[in-house]
């Protein structure tokens, strides 16, 4: 992508609504704002793990980092790479995407987290590093035949392979990884279980799966059939983002927690930005961009609340408080009913393994959505640029 050249998702938002282009916009400045702040120098080049909001004892409100993280400074690179040079260096502490991507390769031996490594080697292969066969190798070497893995981490591995196909032999284990993916769904319900197998979660909790357990899946197996026609793939992608579009909220919210067994609602909040304004459309647009149904209108609903945010409107309709804070160079990172021990969706989990569907409506007048986490993490600028400034899969 150059300076000169318009992203097309950016271009096709223009014409459909005006008012959100201006919020995309918006969003996509305030990325290139936020990451900087995020990059970690002291920590050998890599990225925060959150910066979190606070108040001293004084009542100073202030952003504070706190951690590193390999895994979002991976996915900070999958999108700033769709930045011209010169901003890619601006957001990477003085790299490109692809020198980055070497320098996340360069700390694989000491990864062992099969996401993690995923993601670095995802960052390799879409920034064309020549050091990609040691990422792969050290992918590989993690990747240990047979063993339960979390869906979103075996969703991961089979995007970091899609993305390496045209450049290594990756034939092997891109079938294995496919195979997983797809044997973990259930029945005939099109959403994705939080782990591929049994052995990771308690029994109570083997049914509940999260945003990102449909999201990544379906992003990933969408990618794959972009790089050869795999019409299996592209049909269980197809069916899973069907359904969370069926079930979004009627503010545009995509919903938190699911049943896997019966691709319902388990519990909605917290309703997270990363999911309204990044996550949710890098994967939907990649659907799309393979060959997929175009769900448009869904991205639109889900990035308008990141403006209207009607968990925290006042009477006039403006939200109370605002999720997009410039003046923090944040994105604030969820609202979320404040219940203790995230005691609702406990119960809830506990409900639906028992009975299917069941709502235990009390709670939602008990403990109402109105609470802010006051925290921003670099992966959400990472997805938000890699939604927005992305194209076609390769």
């Amino acid at each position: 992508m150059t300076g000169a050249t318009p992203a097309p998702r950016l271009a096709a938002l223009t014409r459909e609504d005006p008012t959100l282009h201006a919020l995309a916009q918006r969003l996509l400045a305030l990325a290139e704002q936020a990451l900087p702040r995020m990059y970690a120098a002291d920590g050998g080049g890599t990225f925060v793990f959150t910066r979190a909001g606070t108040v001293s004892p004084a009542g100073t409100r202030s952003v504070e980092r706190r951690g590193t993280s390999t895994r979002y400074a991976a996915i900070t690179v999958l999108g700033a790479r769709f930045l011209p040079e010169d901003r890619q260096r601006a957001v990477l502490g003085g790299h490109t995407a692809a020198e980055f991507a070497g320098l996340l390769v360069e700390r694989l031996p000491r990864i062992t987290n099969l996401g993690d490594a995923a993601l670095v080697a995802w960052a390799a292969a879409d920034t064309d590093h020549p050091k990609l066969p040691d990422a792969l190798a050290r992918l590989s070497a993690l990747d240990v035949p047979g063993q339960p893995r979390y869906t979103v981490e075996a969703a991961w591995v089979l995007s970091a392979l899609a993305a390496a196909r045209s450049s290594a032999d990756v034939e092997d284990g891109l079938a294995a990884a496919r195979d997983r993916l797809l044997g973990a769904l259930t029945g005939t319900s099109p959403l994705f279980p939080h782990a591929t197998a049994p052995g990771l979660l308690p029994r109570y909790r083997t049914h509940v799966a999260c945003f990102a357990d449909q999201t990544y899946p379906l992003q990933a197996l969408a990618r794959l059939h972009a790089t050869a026609p795999d019409p299996v793939a592209l049909q269980a992608a197809d069916a899973c983002a069907a359904r969370i579009c069926e079930l979004q909220g009627d503010g545009g919210q995509w919903w938190w927690h699911y049943d896997a067994r019966t691709g319902q609602v388990v519990e909605g909040y917290p309703v997270y930005s990363v999911h309204q304004h990044a996550m949710a459309p890098t994967a939907l647009f990649d659907l799309a961009d393979a060959g997929g149904l175009d769900h448009g209108a869904a991205i639109r609903r889900g990035l308008r609340w990141m403006a209207e945010v009607p968990e925290l409107a006042g009477p006039d309709g403006v939200p109370r408080e605002p999720m997009i804070r410039e003046d923090h160079s944040v994105t604030w990172r969820k609202v979320y009913r404040g219940d203790p021990a995230k005691a609702v969706r406990a119960a809830r989990g506990l409900a639906t393994r028992v009975v299917p569907g069941a709502r235990l409506a009390p709670l939602d007048r008990v403990f109402r959505p109105l609470a802010v986490d006051r925290e921003c993490r670099p992966y959400e600028f990472g997805w938000l640029l890699h939604a927005w400034l992305g194209g076609p899969a390769r």
